[in-house]
This record gives C-alpha cells, sequence and structure tokens, in this order.
C-alpha cells in the first residue's frame, strides 16, 4: 500500500481533495473483508463531505439471487467472489463513468430479504463523487480484474480481527440466524472470503485503521 489514511478526518480530507479536483467524476473504491464497516464508513464520508455531490454504490446488489445460487449449487458460499454478477457490476461502472448526463439506476442488496432490488438506488448527473463498496475491488481473477482500472482510487479499510468477526456474528443474529450458526458461517464461508480479500489488500492505494 502507498500510504496510510491515519483517521477518518484524514479521510474526509482527501475526499474533498478528490471533489475540488477537477470536472471528472470520480470512482472511490472502499474495500474491505466482512464486517470490516464498509457501509457505516462510507455513510461516514458522504455525511461529512458535500453529499449533494456525492454518491454511495455497494457491490452487493449484484449478488446472484437465492435462486440462482441454489441451482449452481453455491448457495453454502454465498458471499463469495462466483456468487456475483461481476459482468453486471462492471458494466454499471463503465457506465457511472461514461455517461454523465443521465440517470443510471443500480440494484441494491436488502439484508433482511437476503434478495438485491433492482433498481432501487440512483446515480444523477450532478453526482461529481461515486463512493463504490465491496470486498472484491482489486481481486484479480474472473472477471473481477475489470473493476480496478475503472476506480480512480481504492482504499482497503484495516480492522482487530477479533473486533470484526463479532461484530459479523451479531450482524447474522440480528437478521435471524441462531447463535451457533451464525458463529460458523462468520469463523467459515467469511473467514475463507476475508482471506481472499487479505490476498488483495495490498494494491490499494490508501490503508484506513477503523477502532
Amino acid at each position: 500500500m502507498r500510504s496510510e489514511l491515519a483517521s477518518k478526518e484524514a479521510a474526509v480530507e482527501r475526499v474533498n481533495f478528490l471533489l475540488e479536483s477537477g470536472t471528472e467524476r470520480i470512482l472511490l473504491g472502499i474495500m474491505g473483508k466482512p464486517g470490516s464497516g464498509k457501509s457505516t464508513f462510507t455513510k461516514y464520508l458522504k455525511n461529512k463531505s458535500n453529499r449533494d455531490l456525492v454518491s454511495i454504490v455497494p457491490m452487493d446488489g449484484f449478488h446472484l439471487s437465492n435462486r440462482i445460487l441454489k441451482e449452481l449449487g453455491r448457495s453454502d458460499r454465498k458471499g463469495a467472489p462466483d456468487t456475483f454478477d461481476v459482468e453486471g457490476f462492471v458494466a454499471l461502472l463503465r457506465r457511472i463513468r461514461s455517461e454523465t448526463e443521465s440517470d443510471i439506476y443500480y440494484p441494491v442488496f436488502n439484508r433482511s430479504m437476503e434478495e438485491s432490488i433492482a433498481a432501487q438506488g440512483v446515480i444523477t448527473p450532478k453526482t461529481r463523487l461515486v463512493i463504490v463498496e465491496g470486498n472484491y475491488l482489486l481481486h484479480d481473477q474472473s472477471g473481477w480484474e475489470q473493476v480496478r482500472e475503472l476506480l480512480h482510487e481504492t482504499w482497503m479499510i484495516d480492522i482487530d480481527n477479533d473486533k470484526r468477526i463479532a461484530r459479523l456474528i451479531s450482524r447474522h443474529v440480528s437478521f435471524g440466524r441462531d447463535p451457533e450458526s451464525a458463529k460458523l458461517w462468520a469463523k467459515g464461508s467469511d473467514e475463507a472470503n476475508a482471506n481472499l480479500i487479505e490476498g488483495s489488500a495490498h494494491k490499494a492505494d490508501f490503508i484506513v485503521r477503523s477502532d
């Protein structure tokens, strides 16, 4: 990693710098392991900057549906790289970069339903900075390698692993899993994905420490 944004304040300063750096629409990638707090952090960045010029696009909207995952035999690995529509995600990023004069709609993942809802989010022509949030923004296989070239910068959130896993377990329980299955999923499928993400973390432009 080339540098470190040691505080949230420094991260906000960087966002404001990107907003003021020119007329081109900027795509900023925020990546991290499951439970690292990506959604909370990206919302913080938006709220602390000129929120009218900032939009957030989560990669999770491109989860394959539960029906498709079952047909493919991948339900027990939901969240792995091959359980997303990576080509659809890449196509959206290309549109966001090139189509700056029209509204662009995108799907959003609903955790309570465990499914994505089409056209739930929108990028408008006034959007200057798009924060792209997801696990595999720097993954370099199976089509994911196309993502990196579409992002102007990518940041990696770094957090204590014990805290991250405890947060994951609590989240799974809050969405209906019993404590034991929540623990098994967090330390099984989620942790396998976390190790994969760790393998590409060195490619990030900045590391952001999270508490």
